[in-house]
């Protein structure tokens, strides 16, 4: 039998090494590295021997389950993300940016579970109870039945939890929890993954959904290793900039609903509330059509949302111009100009390019790539978009245009907000009584000749 190989890991930031350092070579952190042992050894070092297990029964594909039950929050749009609702003996993570909003919302939501006649524990690792509810009473929430706690040790949060067997407890958060089985400090990964795990399992074993709320990194990712984002069901992201009213609530993994999906809120002085139809208000502040203006046609999970995309291009003095990108992948930026350059002939040489998504919102679909070509073009010939126009299709490295999935609930969602022409690719499943008009391109060249008569 092979030897197990022994694996060495950093408590501070994940890191796997083969042998023992006293700096991580990942992160710099010095005695962070420990010995971890191989899953197969256990404890005592011996293997699983001849002893054997019980039996596990077995099932066809065939057989026939009942959905799982699920409890609304009353909360249209928190309910769209979570997939419906609610699921009991559920484990959902939600992370985001300092200062965002997740303790306001997970706390407008335990009030919205409570109405509706859930046990709801919130227990705070970072506030006292006399914040949470000061922040209660701000929000208009304080009559509502939430039991408070204030701690961070995680046995007497679970030995509570087993006594009052909640149908909802909301952590907030798990990089404060700390484990006294767990030879780090709090907030190390070690804390942390032994922290959610012991949450999961008594979710699972209590059939009680856990909340959790999770700090995120400097670039972006829920602070801790990826495992955690692995052990729960369903993966939220808090979304927004300081600057903005409006908050996103993504979903990018839900395992009792679609991913992907998108809630939309609006911060306000009376907490977070519900906007029915974002494409209006991200529209809102749109005046007469401008240079450099497009509205894209998008799909966020299975909601279709309209959005402005933004261009301004300007002569650069620097050598390298700068390249500026709100809201997108400035990668796939470089990309499309590349192709308006090697394709249509247009050249962005010795121009500055900036791009924004409107709103706040941050776009993640292909089908974003003839908008933002438009948007560069129309900024950089002057030349400005019909206001009743919305612009959708990705852009392949050919200056071929490839038809977008669910392109006739976009035209739908446009038609509904007054848009009465569409320029997308050739081959989009689009019915004759769609309501918009449609300007169907096969190529680049073609698009800009067309549109911008340049090229």
């Amino acid at each position: 039998m092979a030897k197990p190989v022994t694996t060495f890991l950093c408590s501070a930031c994940g890191a796997t090494h083969k042998k023992w350092a006293g700096r991580c070579d990942a992160c710099g952190a010095w005695n962070t590295i420990t010995e971890e042992t191989p899953l197969s050894q256990g404890p005592s070092g011996k293997g699983l021997g001849a002893a054997k297990g019980a039996r596990v029964p077995l099932s066809d594909l065939r057989t026939e389950e009942a959905p799982p039950p699920r409890h609304s929050s009353q909360m249209a749009e928190l309910d769209r993300v979570l997939g419906g609702g609610l699921v009991p003996a559920s484990a959902t993570l939600v992370g985001g940016d300092p200062g965002i909003g997740k303790s306001t919302l997970l706390l407008q939501a335990a009030a919205s579970f409570a109405r509706a006649g859930l046990k709801v524990v919130y227990v705070s690792g970072e506030e006292a109870t006399a914040q949470v509810r000061m922040r209660a009473q701000r929000l208009g929430l304080a009559d509502s039945s939430v039991l408070l706690a204030a701690e961070t040790n995680l046995r007497d949060i679970l030995t509570t939890l087993e006594a009052e067997a909640p149908d909802l407890a909301i952590i907030d958060s798990i990089q404060t929890m700390w484990l006294d089985t767990v030879d780090s400090a709090p907030g190390s990964v070690s804390q942390v993954r032994a922290s959610a795990h012991e949450l999961t399992t008594f979710a699972k074993r209590r059939g009680t959904s856990v909340m959790l709320v999770g700090h995120v990194t400097k670039e972006g990712q829920i602070a801790g290793p990826r495992v955690v984002e692995h052990m729960v069901d369903t993966v939220l992201y808090f979304e927004g900039e300081r600057g903005h009213q409006f908050r996103i609530l993504r979903s990018v993994k839900n395992r009792f609903g679609p991913a992907d999906e998108i809630g939309v809120f609006e911060m306000t002085g009376a907490g977070l509330s519900e906007v029915a139809n974002p494409s209006a208000l991200f529209l809102s502040d749109r005046e007469k059509p401008s240079p450099g203006s497009v509205v894209f046609a998008g799909i966020e999970g299975t909601r279709p949302v309209l959005v402005e995309v933004q261009a301004l291009v300007a002569p650069s003095s620097l050598s390298q111009p700068r390249r500026a990108v709100v809201g997108w992948d400035g990668g796939r930026l470089s990309m499309i100009l590349a192709v308006l350059e090697a394709r249509a002939g247009i050249t962005f040489q010795g121009l500055d390019v900036y791009l924004n998504i409107a709103g706040g919102m941050r776009i993640n679909e292909p089908a974003a790539d003839l908008a933002v070509a438009a948007a560069l073009l129309s900024a950089r010939e002057d030349a400005a978009l019909p206001a009743e126009t919305v612009v959708f299709g990705e852009l392949s490295l050919s200056g071929a245009l490839r038809p977008v999935s669910q392109a006739e609930n976009r035209l739908k969602e446009a038609m509904k907000l007054g848009f009465s022409t569409a320029i997308a690719p050739v081959g989009c499943k689009i019915s004759q009584d769609s309501g918009v008009t449609v300007q169907s391109m096969a190529d680049l060249p073609r698009f800009v000749g067309e549109v911008f008569g340049a090229g």
